[in-house]
């Protein structure tokens, strides 16, 4: 199978869909690799390491995406992308669908057939193609989140850690999954005031196994939510419903009772935002101000670290872009329930069911798309 890697366009985005390493291993199963000309530069991975695994240069995008039976991506294609895929075309990568209904009727329009890294399972029920990344981006989010605190940032002037007689900052997390666990490590080893909210007692119980009295655990009711973040310094939106567009769990209304200078860091912005104030930002211009509350609403914190994001991303792709490549697409879903989640979109028809309610749009079985 030819295996494509475009460069990724998206605004500040430097990783890439393979590493040499992971493009050495498809051809050492007998799978070509095309990659775009310093497509790896971002991570710090010249052309020439790309060669030396056995994978060959294309100077184009157009290249990549004409001859390419496996697109392999990071971030979900953009306009320009979507108008070059075509039918009978496997694309592989972060798609988050749901708020996106310009990238879903583009990847229709094109026939292709799109599997979506966020919806692949496991056998635990997790999510093990997004998990690394929000990893990444759950601990970039204190990282961010307490740069912004700063005053001449825009933020209230608080550090997190605190200093001997003056309290530390308060972080409200809301959610205890992949990116909850890890803000709320990187806040409570900087000394932070943490408070974690989630909806799931048994999650509730495993964090609060995990740090002991570091954190503190709220069950999700209205009335946590607005005492935990009317008092914080720092909310991190962390919830995901997989699939679907992220709950809303403060509204505008609810901005008016937060201090100025307060920072909202919204991970789940890639899927809609759990801020109703919330839209999608970039590394370029990170951060927007409404009512005296900083919002940090970069869809793409990952791309910012790279060189760790994209090795981590490829050690958990890697076996599925082997299954595609060595029993085809289609053999592959059959044999694998869980890369069957990961299809979102088959030759003009959406698969996902919690896309396709976000959007209001049909949908079909797998078993039904492709009969």
């Amino acid at each position: 199978m030819l295996i494509g890697i475009p460069k990724e366009i998206k605004n500040h985005e430097y990783r890439v869909g393979l590493t040499p390493a992971s493009a050495r291993e498809l051809v050492a199963r007998g799978h070509r690799v095309l990659i775009q000309s310093n497509a790896g530069a971002g991570i710090g991975c010249p052309d020439d390491e790309y060669r030396c695994a056995g994978a060959t240069i294309a100077q184009t995008a157009d290249e990549v995406f004409a001859l390419a039976d496996l697109l392999v991506k990071v971030k979900e294609p953009q306009a320009d992308e979507c108008r070059r895929l075509r039918a009978g075309q496997v694309l592989f990568t972060y798609l988050h669908l749901a708020p996106d209904r310009q990238q879903t009727e583009l990847l229709l329009a094109s026939g292709v057939t799109a599997i979506a890294y966020e919806t692949v399972t496991d056998v635990h029920g997790g999510l093990p193609l997004l998990a690394p990344m929000s990893e990444v981006a759950g601990r970039m989010a204190i990282q961010a989140g307490a740069a912004y605190l700063e005053k001449p940032k825009g933020g209230a002037g608080v550090l997190l850690g605190g200093v001997p007689g003056v309290a530390p900052g308060r972080v409200a997390v809301l959610g205890g999954g992949v990116v909850g666990y890890n803000a709320a490590l990187i806040a409570a080893g900087m000394g932070a005031d943490v408070t974690v909210i989630d909806r799931s007692n048994e999650r509730l119980r495993w964090l609060d196994e995990r740090f002991g009295n570091r954190i503190q655990t709220l069950f999700a009711t209205r009335s946590n939510i607005e005492a935990a973040t009317r008092a914080a310094d720092l909310i991190v939106g962390a919830v995901l419903v997989p699939g679907a567009a992220a709950p809303r769990l403060l509204s505008r209304d609810d901005l008016r009772h937060l201090r100025s200078g307060t920072v909202l860091v919204d991970v789940a912005i890639d899927q809609g935002g759990c801020f109703e104030t919330s839209r999608p930002t970039t590394h370029a211009e990170p951060v927007f101000e409404v009512g005296g509350i900083l919002h940090y609403c970069v869809a793409n914190m990952p791309g910012a670290v790279p060189r760790t994001s994209t090795f981590a991303l490829n050690n958990a792709t890697l076996p599925f872009v082997e299954a595609i490549a060595d029993q085809g697409w289609e053999a592959a879903m059959r044999n694998n329930v869980h890369m069957r989640n990961g299809l979102n979109v088959h030759r003009g028809q959406m698969v996902n069911e919690a896309a396709a309610n976000a959007l209001g749009l049909n949908w079909l079985s797998f078993e039904k798309a492709l009969a």
